[in-house]
């Protein structure tokens, strides 16, 4: 079923007579509306709307009209962290300082107290399965075994932001680390990269050249 994200509306008694958004209605027969909380993603959530933020769904019936029926959503409520296509891959993490979730939140955090300080990171959510990239070394003499020597990770999200006079901004994109030198830890390199309102399709494409861009800076 399509679901269109409409405003919260003044009441959810009866469904909203807005012309938008029956006209929504119209273009999404058999599908509903879904009602965006808007004080948890603010006034403009810029494309990515947590599960968490719709209050629930106006049903549209078959002919574009909307039906009178309003299916609540049980998961209604303060969005939270969700790493969960991160931690189900299989990758070998040892490269990082911390364990995956504590290492991608922590360095996206720092990232936004950089361009603004004071900014709070609310939540983060990885919203597809990331990218991996990884490249190694043969041991002489061992031809089943490999030294790593680069990586990086693409990692696509949905995050809040809450800046120090208390405006919040819902942002998206994909966050990516790279990492070389790691059979040298003395000459090491670490970089990473904010892309915002970017899928996972063009960040896939961004990490696999990204690895190398590390060494040769």
């Amino acid at each position: 079923m399509n679901s269109a994200p409409v405003a919260w509306p003044r009441s959810l008694r009866t469904p909203p007579d807005d012309p938008d958004l029956l006209a929504g209605a119209a273009a999404n027969p058999g599908g509903s509306l879904a009602v965006i909380d808007g004080d948890l993603v603010g006034g403009d959530p810029n494309g990515y709307v947590p599960v968490e933020a719709v209050h629930g769904c106006w049903i549209i019936g078959p002919d574009g009209q909307l039906t009178g029926e309003y299916a609540e959503n049980p998961e209604h409520g303060t969005p939270t962290d969700d790493f969960a296509r991160l931690t189900e891959l299989d990758h070998f993490w040892t490269w990082l300082p911390e364990e995956p979730t504590v290492a991608f939140r922590t360095a996206i955090a720092e990232l936004l107290t950089e361009q603004v300080p004071g900014a709070v990171l609310e939540w983060l959510k990885v919203t597809d399965e990331p990218k991996v990239v990884s490249a190694g070394r043969q041991i002489p003499g061992d031809d089943e075994k490999l030294v790593l020597v680069r990586t990086g990770v693409a990692l696509p999200f949905g995050l809040s932001v809450r800046s120090p006079d208390g405006l919040r901004d819902i942002l998206w994109g994909v966050f990516t680390w790279a990492a070389s030198g790691l059979d040298d830890p003395g000459n090491r390199k670490d970089r990473v990269w904010f892309d915002l309102q970017t899928d996972i399709a063009v960040g896939g494409e961004l990490l696999s050249q990204r690895v190398y861009e590390v060494e040769a800076g």
